[in-house]
C-alpha cells in the first residue's frame, strides 16, 4: 500500500515525464522532410524556413544579412532572424540547428500553456491539455519546421500570462502591462498577422478591470505604450532611413486576390473557418461541445478570461485567413492552442458544476479527448518511424553538381534557394520575390544556375531569356506535391551582349534602388 500511496503523491512528476518523452519524440530525424503524403499540403515546407531565416544565414555565412533587390523579409520581421543568428553562433548554420530553436520555443509554449490552464482549471485538466499539444500529429509536423508561428504563439501566450490576472499593486500592474505591450510588439515584429491577435490581450485587460471603461483605458494606454514605443523606435531608427522598400514589399508580396462578390467572401471565410479541421476534427467538435455545454455551468464559461481570450484569438486569426483568402495549414498553429484551452476549461467547469448529468458529460468529453490524444500519438509515431530526406538530398545533389561543374558563378537562382542555402551553404537569390524586377537582379548578380520545381514558370522564362539561355542538366526528386516533386537544375549560359534585352535606363533606376 505504501508504494501505491507514493505513486499517488508523485503522479504529476510521472505525467510530466511522459510529456517530456512526447516532446523528445519531436527530435527524431530532425532534418527529415515535413511528413510526405500527410493531410497538410503547405508550401512552407519548400520555402519558409529559408526565406524567414535568410538574414541570419547570410550574415553567418557571407558576412551580410541583406541582399539588395532580393527578398529580405527580416526588415519587417527581425525577431526570428536575430534569435536564429544567436543559435547559429552556438551550433553553426544548419537546418537541424534552426529546427532545434523552433522546438525550444515549442517547449516554452507547452510550459506557458500549462501555466495558463493551471489558472483556469485544475491541475489534471492542465496536464491533459499539455499532453494533447505534445502528442498532436499536426503540431508534431509543424512545430518541427523553423517557421514563424511557434514564436508568434509564445509572445501571445506570455502576454496573456502577464495580464491574467491583474495584480492589485499599482506598480506591479504597470510593469506587467508594459511588459505585455513589449511582448505584443515582438509578436508583430515576428509576424505582422499578430495584429489580429491583439484584441484577445486587450480583452483580458478589460475583464481584469471589471469591464470598467475608465480603468481599462488607463491600462490600455500602458499596454499601447509598451507596444508602440519599441515598434516605432525600430521602424524610425532602423527601417525608415533606408529600408522602407524592403519593408513595404513584404506586404505587397503577401497580397492575394480577394473575392469580388458577397458569395465569394462568404466562401473565403467559410474555408478559413473550415481550415480549423486541419488541427483535428474531433478536437474542434469537443471544443465546440464544451463551449455550448459550459454556458449552462455556474459560473458560466464565458466568465473565464482564458476562454474569452482563446475565442477572440481564434476568431481574429480565422478572420485574417479569410480576408487574406489563402488558407494554409500552418496558420492554424495559432488556433490549436486556444481550441485545447476551450475544451479543457469547459470540461473542468462541467465537472465543477457538481450535478450528475454535467459530470457525466465531462467524463464523456475527457474520454473522447483521451482517445483523440492516443490517435494523434499513433500518427506522430508513424511520422517519426518513416522519415524521408528527399529535400535535403536534392539540396545536396544540386550543390554537389554545381561544385563539380563550375560555371563562372556559383550563385543559384531559385524560389527554394534560401532553403538550399540553409542546408548546404550554397549562395542563392530568389527568382519569384524581390524588390527589383528579375531581369535587373540577374543582370546585377549574374547567377550561374537556376533551379525550378517541375517546370519553368513562363513569366520567369521570359525574364531569363533576356540575358541567358537555359540548359537542363539534372533532376532531383523531392517531397510529395504533384506540382512540386522534382527539382530541376539548369545551367545558365549568358547570351552575347548584342542579344541581351534590357533597357539601360530602367537598369540604372533599378541599380539606384539597389543602393
Amino acid at each position: 500500500m505504501g508504494r501505491f500511496a507514493a505513486l499517488g503523491r508523485h503522479w504529476p512528476v510521472l505525467w510530466w515525464a511522459a510529456i517530456a518523452a512526447l516532446f523528445a519524440l519531436h527530435f527524431v530525424h530532425l532534418s527529415a522532410d515535413f511528413p510526405n503524403y500527410s493531410p497538410w499540403m503547405d508550401y512552407s515546407k519548400y520555402t519558409d524556413e529559408g526565406w524567414y531565416g535568410n538574414a541570419a544565414v547570410r550574415q553567418a555565412l557571407f558576412g551580410h544579412w541583406r541582399v539588395p533587390g532580393d527578398f529580405n523579409p527580416a526588415v519587417a520581421l527581425p525577431v526570428w532572424p536575430v534569435l536564429l543568428r544567436l543559435a547559429f553562433a552556438i551550433g553553426g548554420v544548419s537546418l537541424a540547428v534552426a529546427r532545434v530553436l523552433a522546438l525550444a520555443i515549442f517547449a516554452a509554449n507547452l510550459l506557458v500553456s500549462y501555466a495558463l490552464l493551471g489558472r483556469a482549471a485544475n491541475r489534471t485538466a492542465a496536464l491533459a491539455g499539455v499532453t494533447f499539444l505534445a502528442a498532436s500529429a499536426y503540431l508534431w509536423a509543424f512545430s518541427r519546421l523553423a517557421i514563424l508561428e511557434p514564436l508568434l504563439i509564445l509572445f501571445l501566450l506570455l502576454s496573456w500570462l502577464l495580464v491574467l490576472p491583474a495584480p492589485r499593486n499599482a506598480s506591479r500592474r504597470r510593469w506587467r502591462l508594459l511588459g505585455a505591450g513589449l511582448l505584443l510588439a515582438l509578436a508583430v515584429l515576428t509576424k505582422t498577422t499578430a495584429i489580429f491577435l491583439l484584441p484577445s490581450t486587450l480583452y483580458l485587460v478589460w475583464q481584469a478591470n471589471g469591464f470598467a471603461v475608465r480603468r481599462t483605458l488607463r491600462d490600455a494606454a500602458l499596454l499601447a505604450t509598451g507596444s508602440v514605443v519599441p515598434w516605432a523606435s525600430y521602424y524610425l531608427l532602423v527601417v525608415r532611413p533606408r529600408l522602407t522598400v524592403d519593408y513595404q514589399y513584404l506586404f505587397a508580396a503577401n497580397h492575394w486576390n480577394q473575392p469580388s462578390t458577397i458569395m465569394g467572401w462568404f466562401w473565403a471565410f467559410w474555408w478559413a473557418a473550415h481550415g480549423s479541421l486541419w488541427i483535428d476534427p474531433t478536437l474542434c467538435g469537443l471544443a465546440l461541445a464544451m463551449l455550448v455545454l459550459g454556458m449552462a455551468a455556474r459560473p458560466g464559461i464565458w466568465r473565464e478570461p482564458l476562454v474569452a481570450a482563446s475565442l477572440l484569438a481564434s476568431a481574429g486569426y480565422i478572420f485574417f485567413t479569410g480576408w487574406h483568402n489563402n488558407p494554409q495549414p500552418r496558420y492554424y498553429e495559432v488556433v490549436a492552442y486556444p481550441l485545447v484551452f476551450v475544451f479543457c476549461v469547459g470540461a473542468d467547469r462541467l465537472w465543477r458544476a457538481g450535478r450528475l448529468p454535467a459530470r457525466a458529460l465531462a467524463v464523456a468529453g475527457w474520454a473522447v479527448f483521451a482517445v483523440t490524444t492516443g490517435v494523434n500519438l499513433r500518427q506522430s509515431l508513424i511520422f517519426a518511424r518513416h522519415p524521408d530526406y528527399s529535400l535535403v538530398s536534392a539540396a545536396k545533389g544540386i550543390t554537389s553538381y554545381i561544385d563539380r561543374h563550375p560555371n563562372g558563378n556559383r550563385l543559384l537562382l531559385s524560389i527554394s534557394g534560401d532553403e538550399i542555402t540553409l542546408v548546404t551553404h550554397l549562395p542563392a537569390i530568389c527568382d519569384d520575390f524581390g524588390t527589383v524586377d528579375l531581369p535587373f537582379r540577374i543582370h546585377q548578380y549574374r547567377p550561374g544556375w537556376y533551379a525550378a520545381w517541375n517546370e519553368v514558370d513562363p513569366e520567369t522564362l521570359v525574364d531569363l531569356r533576356t540575358q541567358y539561355w537555359l540548359e537542363e542538366v539534372a533532376r532531383f526528386p523531392a517531397l510529395d506535391d504533384d506540382d512540386r516533386d522534382v527539382l530541376i537544375l539548369y545551367k545558365l549560359h549568358p547570351l552575347p551582349p548584342a542579344r541581351q534585352q534590357y533597357n539601360a535606363e530602367e537598369e540604372l533606376a533599378a541599380n539606384q534602388s539597389l543602393e
